[in-house]
């Protein structure tokens, strides 16, 4: 049976499953935990308009550049895979929960097809304004929302997965406070056409706001997959 995509905050699954089976002590596994737009996937642009969006279809789904290669090096390597992603359209009334949906569902197909499994996509709809025609219930503060770990902790705790040996790959400083809240390592995506991620690669460091400097910083996936591999 296909597992739904669930919702940052929703009760696991397996979670619950385990309580209820009285499942004891599990062994902790190292993964990886990654952003989806602008670190798997690239960003929709409507070439009339120039409006930039992020894919909300499947037919949006670009993989960006080392990005099957970075993550096949990671899977061969024994790193669990998954994504966790802001996704605030539905709050904004750009598009419902549906489309999110079946966009996640998407890519996590297009990726097994090249044989690359990723164990859970965790999502954030939630805005803190929201905008017109959106999902009221979906607008207003939230615990999972990056630069906040929620995400991540539900990550890591319905995968088992280890903090010491785990990390969080995006390519904005909201995914690397995100990771380090959690209590990974985390990697920053650095494209080359992105001067105004300049101040957060290392190891010049962060402003103040953002706390601490990302642990790794490359141009694409596979950049940072090389590197995770040679890193005790």
């Amino acid at each position: 049976m296909r597992r739904r995509l669930a919702l940052a905050g929703e009760p696991s699954q397996a979670s619950s499953a385990d309580h209820e089976m009285g499942v004891g002590k599990v062994n902790l596994r190292r993964g990886v935990i990654l952003d989806r737009d602008g670190t798997l996937i690239d960003v929709v642009r409507d070439e009339e308009t120039g409006a930039i969006t992020t894919a909300f279809h499947p037919s949006h789904l670009r993989l960006l550049a080392g990005v099957e290669e970075g993550l096949r090096l990671l899977h061969d390597a024994g790193y669990v895979l998954a994504i966790a992603t802001n996704q605030p359209g539905p709050a904004k009334g750009h598009f419902g929960r549906a489309a999110v949906e079946r966009t996640n569902d998407a890519l996590v197909t297009m990726l097994a097809d090249r044989g690359i499994p990723i164990a859970k996509v965790a999502t954030c709809m939630h805005h803190p304004d929201g905008g017109a025609g959106g999902d009221a219930s979906l607008v207003g503060p939230c615990p999972c929302r990056k630069p906040k770990p929620g995400l991540l902790l539900d990550l890591m705790q319905e995968l088992a997965l280890d903090p010491a040996q785990s990390w969080m790959l995006g390519d904005t400083s909201s995914d690397v406070e995100a990771g380090h809240a959690a209590g990974l390592r985390a990697g920053l995506i650095f494209a080359p056409n992105r001067c105004e991620l300049c101040p957060l690669r290392p190891p010049h460091g962060m402003t103040a706001s953002t706390r601490r400097p990302p642990d790794l910083a490359g141009a694409t996936v596979r950049d940072l997959a090389l590197k995770i591999a040679n890193t005790p």
